[in-house]
């Protein structure tokens, strides 16, 4: 294999044509009377179409053995970029060079025909993907191992759970050997234990095998467990390319808007429970509202909630997750006995130093341990790197973790 890079995609766009006005579905009586009319008023006149841009002068490369994350809200353009790189769909403008086999997982049961069983479907689909029987009896047990679908190897896969149907198709993508695998959310229709499992065996079949990965998910713990470079879409456009650290960080950072202050959403029985959380302001030490927080100062998270009736054992908590999800800090009140009434909580921070970027706010209220009110994206807070301007010897290297205080270090010669 040559030494430039395994994929090479230049201007790639891809146009779709939208009617205008949508009609009722035609799988009913009343919608094939109405298309008839439809028909029928406009036969001689032509459909009004609005153009479409999926993607939009796309260009990017791709070398052996990368691990790359696509990232973007729905409607980015994540999955037509993975059909077009697969070839099940064609581009309008563009150009695209790949070296190598590809193997794609974009859809449970892509490539099986659900009357065939599990064991006649791996050499179908091994077929598609270019492998001689000999190469898949060669891996045959591996993947059905793999699968953990021994007991229904004979088994139309029509009678397969979509779990079962996503563990056999992965197993046989991802060993039959192809140089390119390209994997889109599907991976979220598998358990816990087989995601990890998955992404395991791509992350080894690329540092091992050379394989390149495409992965699209929308879970980015995941993405970042397992690749190492990224392209941000938005709208149909290429947004970055990079780390996937920094390319996750600015999807993260342009998916949540900077502000101090907070309307926590309310459950819907608010006016029932004994209490709920409304509003949250983001303070400096001083009581200041601030949209960021510079690192290494202290700061506040002010609460605002009301009691709905003379309440005893009272505990409201706020926390801080990762934008990835990872719980970072808890803190609560001691158990109150509140009476009707508005109130604020105010939870400081003096001595936590968290590392730069965006962090979820999480709120909870509750009373004689039970829970009334859970929410775990009540706001942001934002941290900023000002460290060089107002130098602090608490922070050295700011990426190097989510909190960066000092354990308790003792040096001694030996």
């Amino acid at each position: 294999m040559s030494n430039g890079p395994i994929i090479k995609v230049e201007g790639l766009s891809k146009q779709y044509l939208l009617n205008k006005s949508a009609a009722p579905k035609s799988d009913t009586l009343y919608g094939n009377l109405w298309n008839g009319v439809k028909n029928l008023k406009n036969i001689t006149q032509k459909k009004e179409t609005v153009e479409f841009w999926a993607l939009n002068d796309v260009s990017f490369e791709i070398q052996q053995g990368d691990r790359v994350g696509i990232i973007g809200r729905n409607g980015a353009g994540k999955s037509t970029l993975l059909k077009i790189l697969s070839r099940i769909t064609p581009p309008t403008k563009g150009r695209i060079e790949i070296t190598g086999r590809v193997a794609s997982l974009l859809e449970v049961g892509t490539g099986f025909h659900g009357d065939l069983s599990g064991r006649e479907n791996i050499y179908l689909n091994g077929s598609i993907l270019g492998m001689s029987k000999q190469e898949i009896d060669r891996k045959f047990d591996e993947i059905v191992a793999f699968a953990e679908v021994e007991k229904f190897l004979d088994t139309p896969v029509k009678r397969y759970s979509s779990g079962m149907y996503v563990r056999l198709a992965f197993a046989v993508a991802a060993h039959l050997e192809p140089e390119i695998l390209i994997v889109d959310e599907v991976l979220a229709v598998g358990d816990a234990a087989f995601q990890k499992k998955c992404i395991g065996k791509m992350e080894d079949s690329s540092t091992k095998e050379g394989k390149t990965i495409l992965f699209v998910s929308h879970q980015m713990d995941a993405v970042q467990k397992l690749c190492n470079k990224g392209i941000l879409l938005e709208k149909g456009q290429l947004i970055t390319t990079g780390t996937i650290v920094e390319v996750s960080q600015k999807y993260l950072e342009s998916s949540h808007t900077s502000a101090s202050s907070f309307d926590i959403e309310l459950p819907e029985d608010h006016n029932e429970i004994n209490g709920y959380a409304y509003h949250i302001q983001v303070e400096d030490e001083f009581s200041n509202p601030i949209n960021e927080i510079p690192m290494g100062k202290k700061w506040q998270v002010r609460i605002l909630f009301k009691i709905n009736r003379n309440t005893p054992h009272f505990v409201i908590a706020c926390g801080i997750k990762s934008m990835l999800g990872l719980a970072v800090q808890t803190s609560w009140s001691e158990p109150q006995d509140l009476n009707e009434g508005e109130y604020e909580a105010l939870f400081g921070n003096k001595d936590v130093i968290y590392t730069e970027g965006q962090y979820r706010l999480v709120i909870g209220l509750s009373t004689e341990q039970r829970v009334v009110q859970y929410n775990e994206q009540a706001g942001i807070i934002n941290v900023s790197d000002i460290s060089s301007l107002n130098y602090d010897k608490r922070i050295i290297n700011t990426k190097s973790a989510l909190i960066l205080n000092q354990m308790d270090v003792t040096i001694k010669k030996m």
